[in-house]
């Protein structure tokens, strides 16, 4: 049987699928989430018995990691294994892993953000004091990097190691960015290629090479991760937006709070040049403090919010093109679900 946690995140994809008006796509999850039972209740498993100590530290990691999550990242891995072999030992360390990669991040950019909220519940910095919350995030990434080392597959150590850097160069580009309106698109790409599809590529190429696909293979979950990460994010800018703050965890225009400029918000001062001054006023204001409503018509009066979901939509496809070259069949079928889901994500 599957467990709560990792049948409430298919649950909430197909949930995502059918509030975007996808009911096909959200049929299609439905037998995703059938597919992969036994693959993510062992993932589940493993991330609950992951040994902790009363210490602030550890309480920090375990309370983000008991706050489940999409898993997104894991159902990946576990897909990409099944275009070999299957889900063997070596891709159940790989799905751990690069779940505990992600965590990492999140608590470290919480405390960066100065994040109350994360999946619907205090952040682990509020709780447990920010030092505490750095620490679980560098202990979750050291957990995850000791996983792929006793994996013991060639050369994955050597790319999570890039990712990694990646990622680190990504975070500095977006500091160096922090409060500014007027971001370059390169700039944007940059970023969100090195925080998010990263490790989405990661994730994978190491979840086929676990599960012995062959070279050409991997190198095209490889790609599809690429792009199935850009998409992830360019969408979680549209909900950053034009979502509903009850149902995301956060508040609206959290990016924009944490100086950040989203895709949407790029596009709309692109469009818009008058909306950089009430931006710049609103943001004075305490943060915000009650313009979103203006904002948010403002952002969608400019074409914004299509545009961004039109560049989803075409780097779904892009990642739909990487898979033809993968024997048809489940596998394929449900990476193709797990693709089109990211359209109609209200979550």
């Amino acid at each position: 049987m599957m467990t709560g946690q990792s049948e409430g995140m298919m649950a909430r994809l197909e949930a995502s699928a059918r509030g975007g008006g996808a009911a096909v796509v959200a049929d299609k999850l439905v037998s995703l989430r059938v597919f992969l039972e036994d693959d993510l209740r062992q993932v589940e498993e493993d991330l609950a018995s992951i040994e902790t100590r009363p210490t602030p530290l550890h309480r920090s990691a375990r309370h983000l990691l008991d706050l489940g999550g999409k898993r997104l990242r894991p159902t990946c891995v576990a897909l990409a294994s099944r275009v070999g072999s299957g889900f063997g030992p070596l891709a159940r360390e790989i799905a751990v892993a690069v779940e505990l990669v992600h965590n990492a991040t999140l608590l470290h950019d919480d405390v960066v953000d100065v994040g109350d909220l994360r999946r619907g519940a205090p952040a682990a910095r509020v709780l447990y004091g920010n030092a505490a919350s750095i620490f679980a995030g560098d202990w979750l990434l050291v957990d995850a990097l000791q996983r792929v080392q006793r994996v013991g597959i060639p050369g994955l150590l050597e790319r999570m190691l890039g990712v990694l850097k990646e990622m680190l160069d990504a975070e500095a580009l977006q500091l160096t960015n922090r409060g500014k309106l007027r971001v370059t698109r390169e700039d944007y790409f940059r970023v969100i290629e090195g925080k998010t599809a990263a490790l989405f590529r990661w994730g994978m190429f190491a979840g086929g090479r676990a599960g012995n696909a062959s070279p050409g293979h991997c190198e095209a979950l490889a790609c599809f991760g690429q792009s199935l990460g850009v998409a992830f994010q360019v969408i979680d800018d549209v909900l950053d937006v034009a979502g509903e703050g009850a149902t995301l965890g956060k508040t609206l225009f959290a990016d924009l709070r944490e100086g950040k400029v989203t895709f949407p918000l790029l596009v709309a001062l692109e469009r818009d040049p008058g909306l950089e001054s009430v931006l710049q006023a609103a943001l004075a204001d305490s943060g915000l403090s009650g313009g979103e409503a203006e904002i948010a018509q403002l952002v969608r009066a400019s074409g914004a919010i299509e545009e961004s979901r039109a560049l989803a939509a075409r780097l779904s496809a892009e990642a739909l093109g990487h898979l033809s070259s993968l024997p048809a069949g489940p596998v394929r079928d449900a990476l193709e679900g797990v693709a089109l889901a990211m359209l109609h994500r209200v979550q």
